[in-house]
C-alpha cells in the first residue's frame, strides 16, 4: 500500500448507518483513528438522527436528509474548534446515529400479583400481561441520560426499566379506578389510555414517548375463577328448591334401580325419600300459605273452609266438633264392639280394644238362619248360639 493510499484511507468521505437490526436504538459510526474529510457526505435516513460529539460534548444534530459537511452546516462544531471562516481541513469527531422509529411489541407482565379490593370478592390478586410501544422523541436527551457515548445500544438497555414503569402505573390506575374484577375486561382500552397518560411524564425524562399500551389480559387466581364458575352454574340452575326436588327424585330412582345395593341402597333410598318428603312438604306449605293469604275477589278477607253436617247437611266450619244448627256431633259414628262392648267407629271391621271381627256373620245350628256377629240367641228359633 502506497503512502497516498494510506493517507486516503484515514479520511472518511461517506457517513451513513445501514444497519437493518430492528432492536438497535443508537449506533456510533466507526471513526476512531480516522478523520472526517471536510466536504464528506452525510446520509441520514428516515427515522434516524445523526449527532456529532466533539471531545465528549454534543455539537451538531442532523435530521433525515443528505448533507455535505462544511463549516456552514457545522456551526456548533466550528465554534468549538475555533475554526476560521472557510477552513477546509479534515477534522475529528464522533458521530452517533439514533433510531427514532417506533419499537413495537414490547412485552410487559406482572412479576408479582397486583393486590386490590373488590366489591364482589373482597381482597383479590390480579395478574396481567400485554404489550407497549415507544420511540425516541428527544435524541439528545436520550443520549445524555440513557446511552451516553457507548458504541451501540439495543432496546434491552432501557426496556426493562420501562416495563417496571408500565406495571407500576397500571397497578396504581386499576386501584384508583375501583372497577369490579368482573368488569375489567370491558375497560381494557380505557385503562390502556389512562396508563399512557400516567406514563407520559416518566417516559419524557428519558427523551422517549410511549405510543401505545395494550392490555391483553387481567386474570384472577385459579381459586377465585373456580368460585366464579360455581356462581355461574348456580345462576344457570334457576330455582334451587326445584333443583333440589329434582335431584332428590333422581336419587330415589337410582337407588331403586340398584338391585345389589342391599341395606346401603335401602338407606340411600330412605334418606332420599325423606328429602323429597321434606321438600314437598315445604313446597305444599308455602303454596297453602300463599293461597290462604290471597283475598277473595271484591277485596274481602279469605273465608275459612267448610263442610256439610253429617246429620242436617248444614254448612259448618271444617274442624268443628258439633253442628251449630242441630247440635249433632260431627265426629265419626260410633258403635259398641260385638264382644267387649267398647265404643268403636261404626265403619271399623275390628275392635281396637279386643281385636274381634265386627261384621262376621254366622248361622244358627238348628234352623240355619243368619245371625249377627255376637248374637247369643237365634232370632228365628230362639236356640242359643253355639249350641
Amino acid at each position: 500500500m502506497g503512502l497516498f493510499d494510506f493517507i486516503k484511507g484515514q479520511f472518511i468521505e461517506v457517513i451513513e448507518w445501514t444497519d437493518v437490526r430492528t432492536d438497535r436504538i443508537i449506533y456510533r459510526f466507526p471513526v476512531q483513528g480516522n478523520e472526517i474529510k471536510m466536504g464528506a457526505k452525510l446520509t441520514v435516513r428516515e427515522s434516524q438522527v445523526a449527532i456529532f460529539v466533539n471531545e465528549g460534548q454534543i455539537a451538531d444534530v442532523f435530521e433525515a436528509g443528505m448533507y455535505t459537511l462544511e463549516t456552514e452546516n457545522l456551526p456548533i462544531l466550528t465554534k468549538l474548534k475555533s475554526w476560521p471562516y472557510g477552513f477546509n481541513s479534515p477534522f475529528k469527531a464522533e458521530v452517533y446515529f439514533v433510531n427514532t422509529k417506533q419499537f413495537l411489541d414490547q412485552k410487559w407482565g406482572t412479576t408479582n400479583p397486583i393486590m386490590m379490593r373488590d366489591p364482589d370478592f373482597g381482597v383479590i390478586r390480579l395478574r396481567g400481561f400485554g404489550t407497549f410501544a415507544y420511540k425516541v422523541s428527544d435524541p439528545v436527551q436520550f443520549m445524555k441520560d440513557v446511552t451516553g457515548t457507548n458504541s451501540f445500544g439495543d432496546t434491552e438497555v432501557i426496556t426493562p426499566q420501562l416495563k417496571k414503569q408500565v406495571i407500576s402505573s397500571l397497578a396504581d390506575l386499576i386501584g384508583e379506578s375501583q372497577i369490579p374484577a368482573l368488569d375489567l375486561a370491558m375497560n381494557y382500552d380505557e385503562l390502556g389510555e389512562g396508563a399512557k397518560d400516567k406514563l407520559k411524564g416518566k417516559f419524557d425524562q428519558y427523551g422517549l414517548t410511549i405510543t401505545d399500551l395494550t392490555i391483553e389480559n387481567l386474570s384472577l387466581p385459579q381459586e377465585v375463577e373456580a368460585a366464579m364458575d360455581k356462581r355461574s352454574s348456580m345462576g344457570a340452575l334457576g330455582d334451587m328448591n326445584k333443583y333440589m326436588q329434582y335431584q332428590t327424585a333422581e336419587a330415589i330412582r337410582d337407588a331403586a334401580q340398584n338391585e345389589g345395593g342391599g341395606f346401603a341402597s335401602m338407606g340411600a333410598g330412605m334418606g332420599a325419600g325423606m328429602g323429597v318428603g321434606q321438600a314437598m312438604a315445604g313446597a305444599m306449605g308455602q303454596m297453602n300459605q300463599q293461597q290462604g293469604q290471597q283475598p277473595q275477589q271484591g277485596g274481602g278477607q279469605a273465608q275459612p273452609a267448610t263442610m256439610a253436617c253429617p246429620s242436617c247437611q248444614a254448612q259448618i266450619r271444617v274442624g268443628a266438633k258439633f253442628c251449630p244448627e242441630c247440635g249433632a256431633s260431627t265426629g265419626p259414628k260410633m258403635k259398641p264392639c260385638v264382644k267387649c262392648g267398647e265404643e268403636i267407629k261404626e265403619s271399623a271391621k275390628f275392635c281396637s280394644h279386643c281385636g274381634t271381627a265386627q261384621n262376621t256373620e254366622k248361622h244358627c245350628s238348628d234352623c240355619g238362619a243368619t245371625m249377627k256377629a255376637g248374637a247369643k240367641f237365634c232370632p228365628e228359633c230362639g236356640a242359643k248360639a253355639g249350641e
